[in-house]
C-alpha cells in the first residue's frame, strides 16, 4: 500500500510540476500574516481554472478572513483531468488536511472517494444527490456537506426564454463524463419537449474538442446553450467565436459567462455560494459540527443578464419586452472590472 502511494505521490508531483506555476498547479497561501500561528490547513480541490469557480474559490477565503482565522491554504487544480483530479485527492488525505474544499462535482467525487473522515465542503455542484455526495440537501449525512450551482428555477427561466424569443431548437455542447453536466441535459430535454422545442446533443471529452462540436452544430440548432459543464465553459470563447460568425445567439448559465461575450443567462455570484460554504466550513472546524448535519443548500439572488455587444454580434434585435426585467451588460465593461 505504502508503494502504491508513493507512485501516486510521484505522479502528482509530476503534473504539478508541469503546471508550471502556482496558478496552474498547486500553491500555498495563509489568510493571515506569515508570523501568526497556522489555525488551520485546508485543501483546496478545483478541477478546472475558471472565473466562475475562481469566484467561488475567492468566496470561500473570504469567509475566513472574516472569522478572523489564520489559515493555511494547500490549492490544486486539475486542468481538467480527472486523473489529476484524483491524485490532488490522494495527497490531500496523506497530508491530512483539516478539512477538503471540492471546487466542482468531478472534485467533490474524488475527495469523497478518498476518505470518509475528514471533513469535505464542496461548492459549484449542479445536483448533490444525483452525484451521490449527500443523501439529501436538508441532511447530508456523512462527511459532506456545501452549496450547489444550480438555482432549481434557473433551466426553467431559460427555456422559457428561449421559447419566448421565437428560437425553435436548442444546441448543447457538454461533457458526458460530468455528472452534473448529464443531469442539467436530462432536464433540459425534459422542459424543451414540454414547450415544443428540439434538442440537439454534441459530446466532447476535452476543451481542445469544444470549437469543432459548436462548428457541427451549426444548422441544426438556431441557438445554443452552454450548461455549467467545466470542459465547455473552460473553453466558452470558442462557443462564442462560432456563435458570432454564424449568428447563432449563445445563452449560458453563469453570469460570469455573460460578461465573457454570452448572450443571455440567468445566474448569480458565485462568490456567494463559495462564500456560503466557506461559512459551513468555519462551523464544522470552529464548532465541531458534523458536516452531515450542516444543509447543503442552493444559490440564491437569480437574476437575467443579456449583454448588449453579444446581442449585436449574434444578429438578436432586442425587444423592450424581454429586456425590462433584465440586467443588461457588455462583454468591453465587464473586461475592465
Amino acid at each position: 500500500m505504502k508503494k502504491l502511494w508513493m507512485i501516486s505521490l510521484l505522479g502528482l508531483m509530476v503534473f504539478l510540476a508541469a503546471c508550471g506555476s502556482d496558478a496552474e498547479g498547486a500553491s500555498s497561501e495563509s489568510s493571515g500574516g506569515e508570523s501568526e500561528e497556522v489555525d488551520y490547513t485546508i485543501g483546496i480541490s478545483q478541477i478546472v481554472e475558471h472565473p466562475s469557480l475562481d469566484r467561488a474559490t475567492e468566496g470561500f477565503k473570504q469567509a475566513f478572513e472574516d472569522a478572523g482565522l489564520n489559515v493555511e491554504f494547500d490549492e490544486s487544480t486539475a486542468q481538467g483531468d480527472n486523473n489529476n483530479n484524483q491524485l490532488i485527492a490522494e495527497k490531500l488525505v496523506g497530508d491530512e488536511v483539516d478539512l477538503i474544499f471540492a471546487n466542482s462535482t468531478p472534485s467533490a467525487q474524488a475527495a469523497l472517494n478518498e476518505t470518509t473522515e475528514i471533513p469535505i465542503v464542496f461548492t459549484s455542484v449542479t445536483d448533490p444527490v444525483g452525484a451521490g455526495l449527500v443523501e439529501s440537501m436538508d441532511a447530508p449525512g456523512g462527511n459532506v456537506t456545501g452549496t450547489a450551482d444550480m438555482h432549481p428555477d434557473s433551466v426553467p427561466n431559460t427555456i422559457a426564454l428561449i421559447k419566448e424569443m421565437g428560437f425553435e431548437s436548442i444546441g448543447l455542447l457538454y461533457n458526458a463524463s460530468e455528472q452534473n453536466s448529464v443531469s442539467q441535459v436530462e432536464t433540459i430535454n425534459e422542459l424543451a419537449q414540454q414547450e415544443g422545442l428540439s434538442t440537439v446533443e454534441r459530446n466532447v471529452s476535452s476543451s481542445s474538442e469544444v470549437q469543432q462540436a459548436s462548428e457541427a452544430l451549426v444548422g441544426e440548432a438556431d441557438t445554443f446553450l452552454v450548461i455549467t459543464d467545466n470542459t465547455v465553459v473552460s473553453a466558452l470563447e470558442s462557443v462564442l467565436q462560432v456563435g458570432q460568425n454564424e449568428e447563432v445567439p449563445v445563452f449560458v448559465s453563469e453570469l460570469d459567462s455573460v460578461k465573457r461575450g454570452g448572450f443571455a443567462g440567468y445566474g448569480f455570484d458565485y462568490f456567494d455560494i463559495g462564500f456560503e460554504a466557506g461559512q459551513k466550513a468555519v462551523k464544522i472546524l470552529e464548532d465541531g459540527t458534523s458536516p452531515g448535519e450542516i444543509p447543503a443548500e442552493y444559490p440564491q439572488n437569480l437574476k437575467l443578464q443579456i449583454n448588449e455587444d453579444a446581442a449585436e454580434k449574434m444578429g438578436v434585435e432586442l425587444k423592450e419586452e424581454w429586456t425590462e426585467d433584465a440586467e443588461m451588460v457588455s462583454t468591453e465593461a465587464s473586461d475592465e472590472e
